[in-house]
């Protein structure tokens, strides 16, 4: 039998994309799980770059509904579902692949044709969320009680961050391995972070042009903080004896970034491309400098169901702790502020709770 939710008859609020970058607060009717679904309460969701892309470039479809950094209550269960139970706080990524097709049969989960598919419905900006059977069955996870929604939602962006890392080939194996972080934003920190998790020993150095920035990094643990340009490329080959760095993480995107990071990394290294290059710039790369030298340029997309599960590990033991980046915690009433913020570069992280009309219900 399946447990009716509270107020499930009642509309719910949802941040609305109305074309170009323009939103706006509706009320919908709010959705019913079927056999194989869960119903979520919204707690908090994260405001994510990709979120910005797609409003700015006005690439969002009117009608639907962002947000996919989810982390949410368990209000409602559709039949045949018995791994999650009501009250259970649970995180949640909106892609999951097949675990069939060729893509994913080859580690390329990413690629996977029903990847892209939307799995949170109608989105994560919504007081209440529909999860599809795929993602229960597969990717949601229950949070334990020392695990603060706050650190939960980067299950699927450090997820992400996980999987660069992964294609990237640095390990703690190679002879003093180091890397660079090219940005300080959120996603740049959250690079520092997920490497100082993953390969505590390998120093990290963080480049950018913002001085609180970089004394954020090194708060975080950077072992080096630079600003972009020559200083930064002296400081690394200084700091590296000279070689580069095994591994430069691009988390700006664009052409003048790609060319520093070939300058930065060693012989035999590897630049990760983690961000959307602006509007259709095409880079202008010296292809000797990666021929000759053996370096690799790697694409890394979005997080394989066993990205975001190593992750949720890291984050459970207290391993990765990304709740420091969060500077600013609002309603989806006010999501136009929160945009302005990390679209002006005053917040790293904006995180949103159920809309006003939620918590009086």
């Amino acid at each position: 039998m399946t447990p009716t939710a509270p107020n499930m008859d009642n509309a719910h609020t949802v941040v609305a994309c109305l074309g170009g970058d323009k939103t706006a607060l509706e009320q919908r009717p709010a959705p019913m799980p079927d056999a194989g679904e869960i119903l979520l309460a919204l707690r908090v969701v994260g405001f994510c770059g990709t979120d910005l892309y797609k409003l700015d470039t006005g690439t969002a479809a009117p009608g639907s509904v962002l947000g996919h950094e989810l982390v949410g209550e368990v209000i409602a269960l559709g039949d045949g579902v018995d791994t999650f139970s009501i009250g259970d706080r649970v995180a949640v990524p909106h892609h999951v692949s097949c675990g069939e097709c060729l893509y994913c049969r080859r580690g390329n989960e990413t690629m996977c044709d029903v990847f892209r598919e939307n799995l949170l419905v109608p989105g994560g900006f919504a007081d209440t969320i529909l999860v599809r059977p795929r993602a229960v069955a597969q990717a949601a996870k229950r949070l334990p009680d020392g695990l603060s929604d706050e650190a939960a939602v980067f299950m699927e962006p450090a997820g992400c961050v996980l999987r660069g890392i992964r294609r990237s080939g640095l390990t703690a194996d190679l002879n003093n391995p180091s890397a660079v972080v090219m940005g300080a934003g959120s996603m740049g920190l959250l690079h520092l972070l997920v490497l100082g998790a993953v390969f505590p020993d390998i120093p990290v150095t963080v480049i950018d042009p913002v001085a609180e920035r970089r004394a954020m990094a090194e708060k975080l643990g950077a072992a080096l903080t630079a600003e972009p340009g020559k200083a930064a490329l002296e400081s690394v080959m200084e700091f590296t004896g000279g070689t580069g760095v095994d591994a430069a993480f691009d988390t700006v995107g664009g052409s003048q970034t790609l060319d520093a990071g070939l300058q930065l990394t060693r012989q035999g290294g590897s630049v990760v491309l983690f961000a959307h290059a602006p509007g259709d710039e095409a880079a202008k790369v010296d292809l000797n400098s990666v021929f000759k030298y053996e370096r690799r340029i790697v694409g890394t997309y979005s997080a394989a169901v066993e990205d975001q599960a190593e992750i949720f590990e890291l984050l459970s033991s207290g391993d990765l702790d990304p709740s420091p980046l969060v500077t600013h915690t609002m309603a989806l009433d006010d999501f136009e502020t929160g945009v302005s913020l990390a679209r002006n570069h005053q917040a790293l992280k904006v995180l949103f709770t159920p809309s006003r009309n939620a918590e009086r219900s």
